[in-house]
């Protein structure tokens, strides 16, 4: 008798699933990961089925579907997505793939439609999912109901549009109440994307998120940034200085009189929520420290907010100021590279031009942006080589990086196991 793994049958990542797990099991933790994890396409390809088909991403803000009709795409790994605005303001995501011969439907970033026409045979889709026309030639007996759009699952909270393609996504709705509850000064219904970017890095995702996660090299790298930016935004950083300390407890007392949320909120390594002050005398992420937008956000009155810090792993972080927002998505396109989407945030009601200049609200994060994409991709040059090993991290500098990888590491191995099949014996 011998027993072969049905895996080793139908999945050709099987053994690269042994190998990582032994990797998972075996790394030195607050070091950074062996080599494959940065450049193999195998594990590439095992990121992308148990950490990008799995966890809940960020997909986009609310305010650009604002009515019946209007969506958007984007492709996570190879699934085409898009998301639409249905009936009464229902948000739906669907797989972006035809169920006649698998044609994509929505070929455009965004747009308005009627109703979801595929390109190819015209097979019409109800913003629902609903199969309604699939022409006369399919035969009378051809059930449209059994051919409706695959759904893909959506939550919205403060805004931001998440989507899950698993069937049984992880929870996550304590983390959506409180992001809802933090962005409720901001009225978001009420903002729209003042303008957008998108850079493609030559990197690994995991470096792009590496490298967000720690201002280690902030002072040699992002002079544009530390015109507004702490190097930290908590008082318990052994960095914090007693000035800082000093100023949190003012600000903070000031936000509290105005009923703005502040207080630092972990959802296990995943998310992470808090409101920390700018640079003294500075109120907003541009160059001069001053605001970007004269009209502010929802009901706030006073652009000295501050910077309220949310992150979401795996692929977004962001910063919500007084007068605008900045919202980041990273999305992985193969093993050495990454697109990084920013988008700026303003009132709906700012007048561009009046209230707002889009080259002065984009120039520092323009800036930080592509500073960053040149410390990722030199990053990436250097673990290529064959004299890369994994080096240790600061746990006073980079602890940020390390709850990163100690999130990454558990999901990775949590889902590798439940994707295992189990061993099935052949006759031999």
């Amino acid at each position: 008798m011998n027993l072969i793994a049905t895996h080793e049958l139908d999945d050709p990542l099987a053994k690269a699933r042994e190998a990582t797990a032994d990797m998972l099991q075996s790394r030195v933790r607050n070091f950074s990961l062996p080599q494959p994890f940065y450049n193999d396409a195998r594990l590439f390809d095992l990121d992308m089925q148990e950490i990008f088909e799995k966890e809940w991403l960020f997909a986009g803000m609310t305010c650009e579907i604002p009515a019946k009709g209007n969506f958007m795409t984007l492709d996570v790994a190879s699934n085409p997505i898009v998301i639409v605005r249905g009936h009464e303001g229902q948000v739906h995501a669907f797989h972006n793939v035809c169920r006649h011969r698998g044609s994509r439907l929505c070929m455009k970033d965004k747009g308005k439609v009627a109703k979801l026409v595929c390109p190819y045979h015209q097979w019409t889709y109800e913003l629902d999912g609903r199969l309604l026309f699939a022409g006369s030639d399919m035969g009378d007996s051809f059930d449209l109901a059994a051919y409706g759009l695959k759904p893909v699952h959506v939550k919205c909270a403060g805004g931001f549009i998440f989507i899950n393609l698993s069937e049984t996504p992880p929870a996550v709705d304590d983390f959506l109440d409180t992001l809802e509850h933090y962005l409720e000064p901001y009225d978001m219904t009420n903002v729209k994307v003042a303008v957008e970017s998108s850079i493609v890095e030559q990197a690994n995702w995991k470096l792009v998120i590496e490298n967000n996660r720690e201002c280690y090299h902030c002072n040699g790298a992002h002079p544009e940034l530390l015109n507004s930016l702490q190097e930290f935004d908590d008082t318990d950083d052994p960095r914090a200085t007693p000035a800082y300390k000093a100023l949190v407890a003012r600000k903070q007392a000031e936000w509290d009189a105005q009923q703005v949320p502040w207080q630092l909120k972990r959802f296990g390594k995943r998310n992470r929520l808090t409101r920390t002050p700018m640079l003294n005398g500075t109120v907003s992420m541009t160059l001069d420290g001053k605001p970007a937008c004269q009209k502010l956000m929802g009901r706030l009155s006073n652009p000295d907010m501050g910077s309220l810090r949310i992150l979401h792993l795996p692929n977004s972080w962001n910063h919500f100021m007084g007068d605008h927002a900045v919202v980041f998505r990273v999305m992985p396109l193969g093993p050495q590279q990454t697109v990084v989407t920013t988008k700026w945030l303003v009132h709906k009601d700012a007048v561009e031009g009046v209230d707002y200049h889009p080259e002065r609200m984009r120039h520092v994060w323009d800036a930080t942006n592509d500073q960053d994409r040149r410390l990722a991709e030199e990053n990436q040059r250097g673990i290529n080589s064959r004299a890369y090993e994994p080096g240790p991290y600061s746990e006073t500098y980079e602890f940020g990086v390390i709850d990163f990888i100690d999130w990454y590491s558990e999901r990775l191995r949590e889902n590798l196991n439940h994707s295992a099949p189990s061993l099935q014996v052949v006759q031999g």
